[in-house]
């Protein structure tokens, strides 16, 4: 009898070897199938060649950004999808007006031109611009060490860079982004009268990065213009000043907000075969900064979340729940269309198990990082040989999207697609950010890799969900 149970458990232990097998064989069918018709046959280059060269920069609240929105919903009509819809969404106006112009004075007539850009966000200087004696600092917390008395009547100068020696940029530029963000509401309180912001980039150039802005809660009469300069320019103005501590700086910009005005995230569906009432999603965000054309922030993370679901309709993969490509609007200066997606999926009561965002531009894929639990994240683990072929090996614990935020409660799994970074910054925000900067073989591996990655979470769903069957 004891024989015949041992026997039964060894047969038992080769079934489910066998069958766990199989089970990896066909995903890695599956998965190569992604790979080749995304490297074979792929849409997502040409969908971002005409967001880029045809539309261009797509501020929120523009032109070119209701353009984008037809554009994609009418590409997406073409795939035959079960759904594809706007939600609308109101959304901050602000532009950029005739291009900024500044320079150093060190001596009266003497004069060197430096390159700017105005914040997004910032109030214009005056007609004739701005000038006035410069104080150099190295971020938000270095105000108090000059107090009132030595910046007031001052254009106070943020110096600090990027930390170099971080092989995660993205942590790099989180450390010193804030004195972009809040530089001005922090300077203002010290009587402050304008704000010049070192480029958030890693490399020396003569290209000003714009980004995000925030006066908070200051009063309209006490708010002061913004801009930033180019690194090249920000390192020759920390060394005239440390000649010429009372030379004059110049800037002159043209900026204007106006009131809120209605836009759209664009979504298309997938309904799902067996859950169609449980949602899994993939995007990126439609709106751009006006500078370049917004090729890899965020045009790349769009075409590239189209592609996943031309991709399952072209492998004719059937998804078990319903996955929706999501094109947010208003990321940049508002994360208006995140917070508006989540409000309405919470009004309908709709059920999210996962949302994966692609937001880090169209470089090499490496792999993800993760927002979820450790049960999750053990079954993820288990996928990493599934990816190794492809040479995708980052699978870490720690961030997703900003967009997909909103979304996070106890059972929904965040992911974010996680791009070679080392050139990222080299366009981020800048005129620079061009579609001749995008390599289309790495554009469509990032398509590929995320496709890859859904359809696993939609074939083997979350472990909340999987709780949930049970039960």
């Amino acid at each position: 009898m004891q024989k015949k149970f041992l026997l039964l458990c060894l047969l038992g232990l080769l079934f489910f070897e066998v069958h766990a097998q199989k089970v990896n064989e066909q995903d890695s069918i599956t998965i190569r199938n992604i790979y080749d018709m995304a490297l074979l046959n792929g849409k997502s280059y040409e969908w971002l060649d005409h967001l880029s060269n045809e539309i261009g920069g797509r501020l929120s609240g523009s032109l070119e950004a209701e353009k984008a929105v037809q554009y994609t919903k009418e590409e997406m009509e073409k795939l035959g999808l079960d759904k594809v819809w706007l939600q609308p969404v109101m959304v901050p106006k602000w532009t950029r007006g005739f291009p900024e112009h500044a320079f150093i004075e060190t001596a009266p007539g003497l004069t060197k031109q430096v390159n700017i850009c105005a914040l997004g966000g910032s109030v214009a200087t005056s007609p004739l611009g701005l000038k006035a004696e410069v104080i150099e600092v190295q971020g938000i917390e270095d105000l108090k060490n000059y107090g009132k008395e030595r910046i007031e009547g001052k254009i106070v100068f943020y110096n600090r860079p990027m930390q170099a020696n971080l092989i995660h940029t993205f942590e790099a530029y989180g450390g010193c982004v804030d004195q972009r963000y809040a530089g001005a509401m922090e300077a203002a309180k010290y009587g402050a009268v304008g704000v010049v912001v070192r480029s958030m980039n890693l490399r020396q150039d003569d290209l000003p990065h714009t980004g995000s802005m925030s006066y908070g809660d200051t009063p309209e009469n006490k708010r002061i213009p913004a801009c930033a300069i180019s690194t090249n320019d920000a390192d020759y103005l920390s060394r005239a000043l440390s000649l010429k501590s009372d030379l004059q700086f110049y800037f002159k910009q043209n900026c204007k907000v106006y009131p809120d005005v209605l836009s759209y995230n664009v979504i298309g569906e997938i309904t799902g075969s067996v859950y169609p009432d449980k949602y899994m999603i993939v995007g990126g965000h439609l709106d751009s900064w006006d500078l370049g054309d917004g090729s890899h922030d965020d045009g790349a993370g769009c075409v590239q979340s189209m592609e996943v679901l031309r991709l399952f309709k072209k492998i004719n993969y059937k998804p078990r729940h319903s996955i929706r490509v999501v094109l947010f609007m208003n990321e940049e200066n508002g994360l208006r269309g995140g917070r508006k997606y989540a409000e309405e999926a919470k009004l309908k009561q709709e059920e999210h198990l996962f949302a994966l965002e692609s937001d880090a531009g169209g470089f090499t894929p490496r792999g993800f990082s993760f927002d979820t639990d450790e049960a999750n994240f053990a079954q993820v683990k288990s996928w990493e040989p599934l990816f190794k072929p492809y040479l995708i090996h980052y699978f870490e614990l720690g961030g997703s999207g900003a967009d997909i935020g909103p979304l996070k409660d106890d059972k929904i799994v965040l992911s974010g697609l996680r791009p070679d970074s080392q050139r990222y910054f080299d366009h981020h925000h800048a005129a620079n950010d061009t579609f001749d900067a995008v390599n289309r073989r790495e554009l469509e591996l990032g398509g590929a890799t995320m496709a890859s990655l859904v359809y696993l979470f939609d074939k083997y769903g979350t472990k909340s969900s999987m709780q949930s069957v049970k039960n």
